[in-house]
């Protein structure tokens, strides 16, 4: 007799997917809790403190009496707007790099293939790597010295200035700018265009690069000291430092660095809405390269006048960078001498590179923390992006218009003097907090789809902690602004506030620069090692794409929540 078949049971097993919209949003709020508290601490407080310090009368220490808008009246009469107009003077040449001569450069490795791209983006961390603008600035100025004068800064110190300033940035914007339009060339379909990435890519270029200059301070301190008559080539920071620690109107100084945060403030607003209306993010092609639609296309046939013109370019981008450095580069592996009283080479070399490090650990860190909150769990769903407008005002602002409270602070602290007071007062990293997020948001699909977080969302963030790092720590290490103002004591100098100091003798009276201590030959060798590795073998494989796409604001399957397509 037949039995009748038994009914199958099939069990159901769910995906693996992320938390559900409640879990996941608690979750991502967490994470972003610390990089708040540090983001309070380190820009908020200073900022209101500047603020503050603004209408107060002058004098070391706190007065109780207000100032009124006479430190602003003051500031003006001063000529902050000249000052501001030297500034976007100063931008003009590297807009014009980062605008036009960078997206040509990267248009052409992109159109040569795959080898040319990636020589290029290995020659492109060459000046990234050697990022040493005082050895620089201090060797071009020794250059131009004859029996003790500054003879381009008597005929022109406009012209010397400019032309000085844009032969150091030619290389470092075209490095940077290039690496970030190559990632916008980066195809995922046959049918996709990088137009509009391209055009989001120039915006944001276009704001970092004129805060940048809003923020020079290096160049006019070493190469005219802001004149040679009154505040001729002067910038709102130089202004401010030199308006608050030479003449000690610290009220006048501040009122000069509110009026520059305003204007700073500005700038990351119109980025972060730039990215919020372009829904830019940053994805992750995978570490086995996939060809990208473009390759099929019909270039074959000029490819070898691409590849060509790559070269030349190449040449010359590497060229202005190697010959604008030549003065340092000389003294790189040359014995330093003798150097001052008090002052050893191993504590030199700490107080150089400790201090950063230290801060850049917990600054990046926390910024891949809250980055992951916001881009990944997505808290707040399509509009999760929000939570960075607070942040925005202070996404250009560096260490220059916060200088003034922040050794206010270190100097109520006692840490004048002392190595904890070298540590740069940036506990959170705003750039690293957008990259991050926009990392995180452009992996998001592929995680919700029912990638393992490992594969999706940790390994490809992993080399991008490193990227930030690195790039976060050199530029600590190589600033000379704060460390100028702790360091008070022979003990406590780092490199190019020691080589500033002997070089402001040895210009007098002749005498060589230890060059080679700002950037020692082992460091730039480890930077250069890394920033090459990471380029070609990760860099390469980011893209940056604006749109949307496909589930990529949707909530994770399994959650309970209807899924519906969105168009590309």
């Amino acid at each position: 007799m037949n039995q009748p078949a038994a009914p199958q049971v099939t069990a159901s097993v769910p995906p693996l997917t992320p938390p559900s919209r409640p879990g996941r949003a608690l979750i991502g709020l967490a994470l972003v809790v610390p990089a708040v508290i540090a983001w309070i601490w380190s820009y908020v407080l200073p900022t209101l403190s500047t603020v503050a310090r603004s209408f107060q009368a002058d004098g070391l220490r706190r007065p109780s009496e207000s100032a009124g808008a006479g430190n602003y009246e003051v500031a003006f009469t001063s000529g902050f707007v000249g000052q501001v107009g030297f500034a976007v003077l100063l931008s003009l040449i590297p807009l014009t790099v980062a605008l036009l001569a960078a997206p040509l450069l990267a248009v052409l490795a992109d159109r040569a293939g795959r080898a040319a791209r990636l020589v290029t983006r290995g020659v492109l961390a060459l000046p990234l790597a050697a990022y040493a603008p005082v050895a620089v600035y201090l060797g071009r100025r020794a250059e131009g010295i004859e029996n003790g004068t500054l003879t381009q800064d008597l005929q022109s110190p406009r012209a010397f200035l400019v032309s000085a300033l844009a032969q150091v940035t030619f290389g470092l914007v075209v490095a940077v700018a290039a690496t970030v339009y190559l990632s916008a060339l980066r195809r995922r379909e046959p049918d996709q265009r990088p137009a509009p990435a391209m055009l989001a890519v120039g915006g944001l270029l276009g704001l970092g690069v004129l805060a940048a200059a809003l923020q020079t301070y290096t160049a006019p301190y070493i190469l005219t000291g802001g004149g040679p008559r009154g505040d001729y080539t002067a910038t709102p920071v130089f202004t401010a430092a030199q308006t608050s620690f030479r003449t000690m109107r610290l009220g006048v100084g501040s009122a000069t660095s509110t009026l520059l945060l305003v204007l700073l403030g500005l700038l990351g607003l119109a980025a972060v809405a730039l990215i919020l209306a372009t829904r830019l993010r940053i994805e992750f092609d995978g570490w086995r390269d996939r060809p990208a639609a473009r390759e099929a296309e019909s270039y074959s046939g000029r490819r070898p006048l691409l590849v060509g013109l790559t070269a030349v370019a190449l040449v010359v981008v590497l060229g202005v960078t190697v010959w604008a450095s030549l003065p340092w580069l000389r003294n790189l592996s040359s014995d330093t001498g003798p150097l001052p009283r008090g002052v050893e080479t191993s504590n030199l070399f700490a107080n150089t590179w400790v201090p950063p490090l230290l801060s850049t650990l917990v600054a990046v860190t926390l910024a891949a923390l809250a980055g992951f909150g916001i881009g990944a769990l997505r808290p707040l769903g399509r509009w999760s992006e929000l939570l960075l407008v607070p942040f925005a005002p202070w996404l250009f602002v560096g260490a220059g218009p916060l200088a003034i409270a922040n050794f206010e602070r270190t100097m109520e602290r006692e840490q004048l003097g002392l190595f904890l007071g070298l540590v740069p007062p940036t506990w959170l990293s705003v750039p690293a907090l957008f990259a991050f997020t926009l990392l995180f948001r452009g992996q998001h699909e592929r995680w919700r789809s029912g990638g393992g977080a490992g594969r999706t969302l940790l390994l490809p963030a992993l080399p991008m902690l490193a990227v930030t790092a690195l790039l976060t720590w050199l530029a600590h290490a190589q600033s000379p602004l704060w460390a100028t103002l702790v360091g008070t004591r022979p003990d406590s100098l780092t490199a190019p506030a020691l080589v500033t100091m002997i070089a402001s003798r040895a210009f007098g009276g002749g005498g060589e620069l230890p060059l080679g201590l700002i950037l020692p030959l082992p460091m730039l060798i480890l930077f250069v090692v890394l920033f090459v590795a990471l380029m070609i073998g990760y860099v390469d494989r980011l893209a940056i794409r604006v749109g949307r796409r496909s589930g990529a604001d949707a909530p994770p399957v399994g959650s309970g929540e209807p899924v519906g397509k969105v168009t590309a």
